[in-house]
């Protein structure tokens, strides 16, 4: 059943939820722990039109014990005291303008998260602002290699990570001005930054972007594309790594400094770096503390660095003092982006860089801080079903924590049976997904 939100005006739709004793929430808390009536009011976008609830839900996380239940029918709560995250999503449909005045129903996503909530007393309320973000018609990430792998020695091993961007359409799609982005700040630090911008735009210290003129590189549905560090076969400087010689682009850096130069691919042509913190070259965060986004920019390069640089103020307060910092990036509106996944561990993670209406969830490779088992690991998008012809339809919820598994042997290992650890043991098993086998 379609339900309408249109009944008023008012920018807060009161969605009241007071789940009593559901069996499905047992697992929330245990015996003689004091049950708090939980109320919950979802805030909906200003400037929406006739928007309609097509289906809806609450994923309930209590933090203390780590469970987590999702829930669909929103009556009737009671919670066990405690911490919780709440991410309420929804499919909706509303009334979209277009360019020439025409209206027509478009269809989208109703995303917002609560953090921290502490649920205590005899009844609690809780406020979650949600975000509308519209169905995309563009690539997703299909999969991130970030951690690298070792050597036989146990030292890492840099150059081999990789970005897989997959056409999930039915259609073909042109990959010319795609841009890739990797955010500033961490998830793992969190300050009063000084203009806070965050709520609407994601700050990077990193864009790359496809070349082309606009239908030059055209992908199939159901196709992938690698993006890379370096595109040439890492088992001649480390036989643990594998073959990227035959990767789609490679992010290259001219080094202002002779002691750490990159490599220039033979076989792999350059993406068109906009801008990069560093003098020298650029490795994506091995830890995987960042975010990362797929754009379309609407504007030529030139105006971009111009109008889109972002200084900001914060302030550090350690043992040994009190110190103001300033520090530059770029930034990309959160309009821009087709597509963004949060990554974080759950030892260190304070927040998630991209808002709701583009991540509600994050992901990982990793639990603790440099933890050793992150490596010869990624993570890959959940396959939701195989297409007629055998290609895959990825899932897609703007929700990383249900879309992607985590901490997977990376695809281009499976396929090429290369190693899994620094012992050099070899995959041998090829999967859709990191899970899913392929027959």
């Amino acid at each position: 059943m379609t339900t309408s939100m249109n009944h008023n005006p008012v920018k807060y739709v009161a969605l009241l939820l007071l789940w009593a004793m559901i069996g499905a929430c047992t697992d929330f808390g245990s015996a003689g722990v004091q049950h708090t009536d939980t109320q919950l009011s979802v805030t909906t976008p200003e400037g929406v039109k006739d928007l309609q609830i097509v289906s809806q839900k609450v994923q309930v996380t209590n933090l203390s014990t780590g469970t987590t239940t999702t829930l669909t029918t929103l009556d009737n709560l009671t919670l066990p005291e405690g911490l919780y995250d709440m991410v309420y999503s929804a499919d909706v449909a509303y009334t979209a303008q277009s360019s020439y005045n025409e209206t027509a129903q478009a269809h989208g996503r109703l995303t917002g998260k609560a953090e921290n909530v502490q649920v205590t007393g005899t009844t609690t309320h809780v406020k979650i602002d949600t975000y509308l973000s519209a169905e995309t018609d563009d690539f997703i990430f299909e999969e991130i290699f970030f951690s690298g792998t070792l050597r036989s020695s146990g030292l890492q091993y840099y150059g081999d990570s990789y970005i897989k961007i997959y056409n999930n359409t039915d259609h073909v799609l042109y990959a010319d001005g795609l841009a890739f982005c990797e955010s500033k700040f961490k998830s793992t630090q969190n300050f009063e930054y000084s203009p806070d911008i965050r709520k609407d735009t994601m700050s990077v210290w990193s864009l790359y972007v496809i070349p082309g003129s606009g239908h030059d590189h055209p992908v199939l549905p159901g196709h992938s594309l690698i993006i890379c560090d370096t595109g040439i076969d890492h088992r001649t400087a480390n036989p643990n790594s594998f073959d990227l010689s035959a990767a789609d682009w490679e992010w290259y850096d001219v080094s202002t400094r002779p002691d750490h130069m990159d490599i220039d691919s033979e076989t792999v042509p350059n993406l068109d770096k906009w801008y990069c913190y560093t003098l020298s070259f650029y490795v994506l965060h091995n830890r995987g503390f960042t975010s990362f986004a797929l754009a379309r920019i609407p504007i030529d390069k030139l105006q971009y660095l111009k109008d889109y640089k972002y200084t900001y103020k914060y302030t550090m307060y350690l043992p040994a003092g009190t110190f103001p910092m300033e520090q530059d990036a770029y930034k990309i509106p959160n309009s821009w982006i087709v597509d963004g996944v949060n990554c974080s561990i759950e030892a260190k993670r304070l927040w998630n860089i991209l808002p709701p209406s583009v991540d509600a969830g994050w992901t990982h490779c990793g639990k603790i801080d440099k933890d050793e088992t992150r490596y010869f690991r990624s993570v890959r998008r959940k396959l939701q079903y195989l297409n007629a012809d055998g290609t895959m339809h990825l899932q897609d919820t703007n929700n990383s924590t249900e879309d992607f598994n985590t901490e997977c042997i990376p695809s281009i290992i499976e396929a090429q049976h290369t190693a899994i650890d620094a012992q050099g043991t070899r995959a041998t098993t090829e999967t859709y997904d990191g899970v899913v086998p392929k027959k």
